[in-house]
């Protein structure tokens, strides 16, 4: 009788500034066990979820986590913000010092123009199936390798119009097409709001089976 090897129990990842949880899809499928901290009401997140405030959550429970991702609010770092000209708080430094005290490692992800330490960026045209270039920027304190980024080839309906088929989408403000935009995304199950806060899944999942690897002592196999 052949004896069943035990399963290895699946990390735990806090998901903070979670919204309707796209960055939390990817790592679950990359193998995180996942709760989700926002200080708003977030009904369509997926995973266990806290409403609180995410630092002070952090700092108090930090403990019960193998790894942590952050998508802290980007709305001084936008283009629209740099037009405006209106005041909002930088989260992003707050975070990243509590990570860093913590020192499990963590990924931070913002639009780009944020002020992330070393990022490298991942856009929609290095995953297949996506219909959106969505380019965002990560941070991390373990190294993340990132695929070849190709010329952006299909080109993209501009703002404000209703989708075109074999274009790619701007999921942004106003957009229009909520059903093609969750087909560009990846993501199936969020409002129009909720969209045009979210990051493709494939994104965390990428980065989540290379935490994965990290957290074992093994390479990430793509």
């Amino acid at each position: 009788m052949t004896e069943s090897i035990p399963k290895m129990p699946r990390p735990r990842l806090l998901d903070l500034y979670c919204c309707a949880g796209g960055a939390a899809v990817g790592y679950h499928r990359a193998g995180f066990d996942i709760v989700g901290v926002d200080i708003d009401p977030q009904p369509n997140y997926p995973f266990t979820f806290v409403q609180a405030d995410a630092l002070k959550f952090l700092l108090e429970s930090h403990s019960e986590f193998e790894a942590y991702h952050g998508s802290p609010p980007c709305q001084a770092f936008t283009n629209a913000q740099r037009i405006q000209g209106n005041d909002h708080p930088d989260f992003i430094t707050a975070t990243r010092s509590a990570l860093k005290l913590i020192g499990k490692p963590y990924v931070i992800e913002n639009v780009p123009g944020a002020p992330l330490d070393d990022p490298f960026v991942l856009c929609g045209a290095m995953f297949p199936g996506l219909k959106t270039y969505r380019h965002r920027l990560f941070e991390s304190n373990i190294p993340i390798w990132t695929p070849r980024h190709p010329e952006h080839a299909v080109p993209t309906t501009k703002m404000g119009r209703k989708p075109v088929a074999g274009q790619f989408m701007h999921v942004v403000g106003n957009f229009s097409g909520v059903q093609q935009a969750r087909e560009a995304m990846g993501i199936d199950w969020m409002t129009r709001d909720e969209l045009r806060e979210a990051i493709p899944p494939a994104y965390t999942e990428h980065i989540g089976r290379q935490l994965i690897a990290a957290l074992v002592g093994q390479e990430a196999l793509f």
